[in-house]
C-alpha cells in the first residue's frame, strides 16, 4: 500500500474586506472576532463585526437575518454569546456569507505556513509506487493555487513544475492539473514519480 504524504495549510490570520470605509479614506476591514446579537420577541439577528484597519470604524457582516431563535443550536448560540474565536474564522473564511452581504476578500492579506511531510530521495527514486500521493488539509481556504503549494512542498522551481504540468504528470482526484486550479480541503495530488525522479536527477546533476 503506498504511503500518503500531508500538507497542512495553516491560516495566521483572517482574510481582510475589501471595503471603503464611511468615515475615512480606508480600504479594508479586518475581523474583530465579535460578534453582535439583537434577540427581539422570536427572532434574531447575529453579525459579526469588522473594524476599519485605519481608523476602528465598525462594519456589521449579518451571519443569521431575522430568524427563529429555536433553529439557531444551543452550542452555537453559546458560541456566539462568548465571541468564540474558532466560529469566527469559520464565518470569516465562508465564501457564502461574504457573497450574501455583497463584500469581498483580500486574500493576499492572508499570511500562512504549509506543514508537509516530504518523501525521502530513496523513496523517488526507487519506490516501487508509481505515483506518490499528497492529502492537503486547508480547513481555512484563501483562493490559494495548487501549483503553489506543490511547488513549496517539493522545492520546484516554476520552471519544473510547468515541465511536470507539460508531462501530464500531476493530477488531482484523478483530473489533469491546470494552473488557475484552487486548491481545496481534502484534496488528494498524485504526481507521476518517474517524471518527478527525472527532474530531480536533472537538479542535482
Amino acid at each position: 500500500m503506498s504511503t500518503i504524504y500531508t500538507w497542512v495549510i495553516n491560516a495566521h490570520n483572517t482574510p481582510l474586506l475589501k471595503k471603503k470605509c464611511s468615515h475615512c479614506d480606508g480600504t479594508r476591514f479586518y475581523c474583530s472576532e465579535k460578534f453582535r446579537t439583537n434577540a427581539q420577541k422570536k427572532n434574531i439577528d447575529i453579525w459579526l463585526i469588522y473594524r476599519c484597519v485605519q481608523c476602528s470604524n465598525t462594519y456589521n457582516m449579518a451571519i443569521f437575518s431575522r430568524v427563529r431563535t429555536e433553529s439557531i443550536s444551543g452550542d452555537l448560540y453559546r458560541k456566539f454569546m462568548a465571541n468564540d474565536p474558532a466560529t469566527a474564522w469559520e464565518y470569516a473564511f465562508s465564501y457564502d456569507i461574504r457573497r450574501k452581504n455583497n463584500v469581498e476578500a483580500d486574500p493576499d492579506s492572508v499570511t500562512y505556513d504549509i506543514r508537509h511531510d516530504h518523501p525521502s530521495a530513496e523513496e523517488i527514486s526507487n519506490g516501487d509506487c508509481e505515483k506518490l500521493t499528497f492529502k492537503v488539509q486547508y480547513p481555512f481556504e484563501f483562493n490559494l493555487r495548487t501549483s503553489s503549494v506543490i511547488r513549496v512542498c517539493l522545492g520546484l522551481s516554476s520552471a519544473q513544475l510547468n515541465q511536470l504540468i507539460a508531462m501530464d504528470a500531476i493530477h488531482v482526484h484523478d483530473k489533469t492539473l491546470q494552473k488557475k486550479y484552487k486548491v481545496r480541503n481534502g484534496d488528494l495530488i498524485r504526481i507521476d514519480r518517474e517524471k518527478l525522479k527525472s527532474l530531480y536527477l536533472g537538479q542535482t546533476s
